[in-house]
């Protein structure tokens, strides 16, 4: 009888791409745009340096996700087309590893061997997948899904900075940038914990700090660009 529970490690695959991309995006363009107000750069050129690493940012989020995930995702194939093979001419000897695997984990001897029987006679490439190769459905990679959702959500992130870059006095872009994605980035991290099972203060504490940091980085460079130039 199947049953509604419904499981964290489900959504584990885009919830990392997205909360990866949300961040790197929200991170990355405030402190494009804290660098370039530090240095008293024109409003227009803050605009364009924020609308140009937001589309950069997001084509490269989703390209170096599909390239990761890609060369996981064909890992996997190769193992389980291996795993096949070996299901194929060894049969006796899979067998064997299944219920010895089974033994590890505390069954009897015995009772691992009839649960061997059962799973081979019902899958046995799902059972050596899942048992053997710790390869879960839930958890296999997804090339596509990855880089959609991080280039994504790296949009959706970069936004709040480019929105207020367009609509904020320039003598006031700075603090308010900075502000308002140290609020944005607690939430995200917030959540992002809550879904995820962990503690919410940590998760948003955690984001937040690294966020800042870079923030005060750019704004420091910026500065000592600005007063240079």
């Amino acid at each position: 009888m199947s049953h509604g529970e419904h499981h964290r490690t489900d959504r584990i695959g885009w919830l990392r791409a997205a909360v990866l991309g949300a961040n790197d995006g929200l991170i990355s363009t405030s402190s494009l745009v804290v660098g370039f107000a530090s240095a008293q750069a024109a409003p227009e050129n803050i605009l364009l340096a924020a609308s140009a690493g937001l589309v950069a940012g997001a084509f490269s989020m989703a390209a170096g996700e599909y390239v990761s995930v890609s060369s996981q995702a064909d890992a996997e194939r190769a193992d389980i087309a291996r795993e096949k093979l070996e299901l194929a001419t060894e049969p006796a000897k899979e067998r064997a590893e299944l219920a010895a695997i089974y033994v590890g984990r505390g069954l009897t001897p015995n009772l691992a061997e009839q649960v061997a029987d059962q799973l081979t006679a019902h899958d046995p490439l799902a059972a050596h997948s899942r048992d053997e190769l710790g390869i879960f459905e839930t958890m296999r990679a997804r090339p596509l899904q990855a880089a959609l959702s991080s280039a994504a959500a790296f949009a959706v992130g970069a936004a709040l900075p480019l929105v207020l870059t367009a609509v904020v006095p320039a003598r006031m872009l700075s603090p308010v940038v900075i502000g308002c994605s140290l609020v944005l980035l607690a939430s995200l991290g917030g959540a992002a914990a809550r879904l995820g099972g962990a503690s919410v203060l940590t998760g948003a504490m955690r984001v937040t700090l690294w966020g800042a940091v870079a923030m005060a980085c750019t704004a420091v460079v910026g500065t000592l660009f600005g007063t240079a130039l």
